[in-house]
């Protein structure tokens, strides 16, 4: 059912048809906790007739992201041991994150910066956070490549994308811009001709990488605001996050993929779930992650396989972890090595542990 207006509460879920009434309380206790926003394109893609509906799961919150296991953390990927100055995270030699904004269009349910967004989040970096987190990047000359994120950065203004942009136009050893969004699937509407130019600067290549998990996010309005970006010169890649009942079997994630090429989108980035307060009925094991990516070798064109990756707990950065990249120990843990070579044991194992 498409609405109006981005459904905050859980009456308006109610009221949208989303959720029965009788599930009012519990999901009171969830929201209270975790923010909620589904915008009316995503609204309107959820078959409210099927209990286990994939856009449903990814956006309706559930009583069980109250679980909470040991394991789990508040800063799972580890931005907090990578933030020289606030709004920047450089954990790689030539990339930094840039976190001007900490809400969201819509706010997914397996967030792995749930603790850090939305309403009751950080907010907006202030101007002096600004200024301080543009002048690390300009003393930093082996920064390459400055990647927007939070939050959703295209929920910014034209006129403040425009103001971003315009000061990394002067800072000539960024050379690439990239924002991470969900906007064009969430809210196709607001890729307009504004907020293209907006993302563009002289001297600077512009790529935009998309957050969607399932083909059906991919309708004909998200594809044509997807259209609009890179036939302005933007350059598209896509991120996917592998979640149990939403995309966990070879034909869904396959058929997904071959959605992003045909929208001229490589994939690039397919993430294991990370260990994210509340989340864990959405993860799956390494291993059958390893069996579903497995499968889409020789049966899905090359155009079409992304890169299995996990974010090394901890803040020790990205490992691919196709069959072979992660190493199973006998207690039941996998061995991964990260970019510089350290071995690390996941999932981390927890104070007691053997």
């Amino acid at each position: 059912m498409t609405r109006l207006e981005t459904i905050k509460t859980p009456e308006a879920l109610v009221e949208a048809g989303l959720v029965e009434a009788s599930a009012l309380e519990s999901l009171r206790v969830v929201t209270q906790r975790y923010a909620l926003a589904i915008t009316p394109a995503i609204a309107g893609l959820v078959d409210s007739g099927d209990p286990n509906d994939p856009i449903a799961r990814q956006f309706v919150p559930d009583p069980a992201e109250l679980v909470h296991l040991p394991e789990e953390r508040d800063d799972p990927i580890g931005d907090d041991a990578h933030s020289p100055v606030h709004g920047i995270v450089h954990r790689y030699p030539d990339r930094v994150l840039l976190k001007a904004v900490h809400v969201c269009p819509v706010y997914c349910r397996f967030c792995f910066r749930r603790e850090m967004v939305g309403p009751q989040g950080n907010g907006m970096m202030s101007p002096e956070e600004l200024d301080a987190a543009f002048d690390y990047i300009k003393t930093n000359p082996a920064i390459w490549e400055v990647i927007l994120t939070g939050g959703d950065p295209l929920v910014l203004s034209a006129r403040r994308l425009s103001d971003l942009m315009k000061r990394l136009k002067d800072i000539s050893h960024v050379k690439i811009v990239r924002f991470h969004t969900r906007v064009p699937v969430v809210d196709p509407d607001r890729i307009d001709a504004a907020l293209i130019d907006a993302l563009k600067a002289s001297g600077k290549t512009t790529y935009v990488a998309l957050h969607a998990n399932h083909a059906r996010e991919l309708g004909d309005e998200a594809r044509s605001a997807c259209a609009r970006l890179i036939d302005a010169g933007i350059a598209m890649v896509s991120q996917t996050v592998l979640l149990k009942g939403v995309n966990d079997d070879p034909a869904t994630l396959a058929e997904l993929m071959r959605a992003f090429v045909e929208t001229r989108i490589k994939p690039y980035y397919l993430h294991h779930p990370d260990l994210a307060p509340g989340t864990s009925h959405f993860r799956l094991t390494i291993e059958e992650g390893q069996r579903i990516v497995s499968a889409l070798r020789g049966n899905l064109s090359g155009l079409c396989q992304p890169t299995y990756v996990l974010d090394i707990p901890g803040g020790h950065g990205k490992a691919a972890i196709g069959r072979n990249a992660a190493e199973k120990t006998r207690e039941g843990c996998y061995s991964i090595s990260d970019f510089n070579g350290n071995d690390h044991i996941y999932p981390p194992q927890t104070a007691g542990s053997n």
